[in-house]
């Protein structure tokens, strides 16, 4: 697994993305593409059900590379939560993220409610340095 390098980008493209999600908790939403960095701007989770609360998880697998900042040997591969089972009450909004953060190449971020009565919605930026 690469890690990209910033610094030399051919692109940078601000997109979002909209999923209702699904009650199976480990339901893919997207896969970072070769040579690509996603710097994850913000995430939201909505219960969209007018009086029954939703259970909202979203995971991070790792691709599992050695960091350029990390010692020599560390590996982060794995899955990883990023919200495990949060209770969402109906018609309500949850900031899941609301600071930046990247997803690399390779990495896998998964999620799903139950019951499946929960949108969610990403603001990214698509980084390329291909």
């Amino acid at each position: 697994m690469a890690n990209p390098n910033i610094v030399n980008v051919t692109s940078i493209h601000g997109e979002s993305i909209a999923q209702a999600m699904t009650a199976t908790l480990t339901t893919v939403i997207m896969t970072v593409s070769t040579d690509v960095v996603l710097k994850v701007n913000s995430i939201s989770a909505t219960n969209t059900h007018a009086s029954n609360a939703t259970d909202f998880t979203l995971t991070v697998t790792k691709a599992g590379f050695t960091s350029a900042g990390v010692a020599s040997g560390d590996d982060n591969a794995g899955t990883f939560a990023i919200a495990s089972t949060i209770n969402i009450p109906s018609d309500d909004v949850l900031v899941v993220i609301d600071k930046p953060f990247y997803l690399m190449e390779g990495d896998v971020l998964k999620g799903g409610a139950d019951p499946a009565t929960c949108d969610l919605f990403i603001s990214y930026e698509v980084i390329n340095d291909a």
